[in-house]
């Protein structure tokens, strides 16, 4: 290999890196206690270094999918020690309001119904509505076709909805449906 093609090779890797770097690391903090999460990553970019003639034009999908073969490798030994979820990602702050309880009340049904899907239902939507993946690239990270990924989105939203509305034996009005439908919106994406 030339000196040309060896700078060339590591120009791009750099701009592979800057381009893809933080939107991994969210990807991998939020599956991963986030002591391991910078070392998940390091090891993603390592095989993108190694496996470099191979990278798609496309890489970030590749990336998801090493940081989620690497992540499932790990996890093996993590169970042993303590249970791992996919967090719920942060609300964007608000401003204090004189009685906050109905956000509260929103993020608290949110929280529960997140906790009653499979972990295979989180991890589909979690590709869409937190790692921003298109449905194309969310198949690529789970190594499924594109329709198969799309029926899974479609039958997680679908299980999410329904964990979200009221039992029918609750009869009082829910005091949050402005807030409620603002935060679902991206369910039916």
């Amino acid at each position: 290999m030339s000196e040309d093609d060896a700078g060339g090779r590591a120009e791009r890797f750099r701009s592979l890196h800057v381009e893809t770097y933080a939107d991994l690391l969210r990807f991998v903090e939020r599956r991963v206690p986030g002591s391991e999460a910078e070392d998940v990553v390091s090891t993603v970019f390592l095989t993108a270094w190694r496996r470099f003639d191979e990278l798609p034009e496309d890489a970030r999908p590749w990336l998801f999918a090493v940081a989620h073969k690497t992540m499932a490798n790990r996890t093996r030994g993590w169970l042993r020690r303590r249970a791992l979820d996919v967090r719920v990602a942060s609300f964007e702050a608000r401003e204090p309001s004189d009685d906050d309880s109905t956000g509260t009340a929103v993020r608290i049904d949110l929280e529960r119904a997140w906790a009653a899907l499979s972990a295979a239902d989180r991890e589909v939507l979690a590709l869409i509505a937190f790692d921003g993946l298109t449905a194309e690239q969310a198949a690529a990270v789970l190594g499924c076709r594109r329709s198969t990924f799309a029926m899974r989105l479609s039958r997680a939203r679908k299980r999410l909805q329904s964990a979200l509305e009221p039992a029918e034996s609750d009869s009082r009005p829910s005091p949050r449906p402005h807030l409620l439908k603002e935060q679902q919106s991206w369910t039916r994406a």
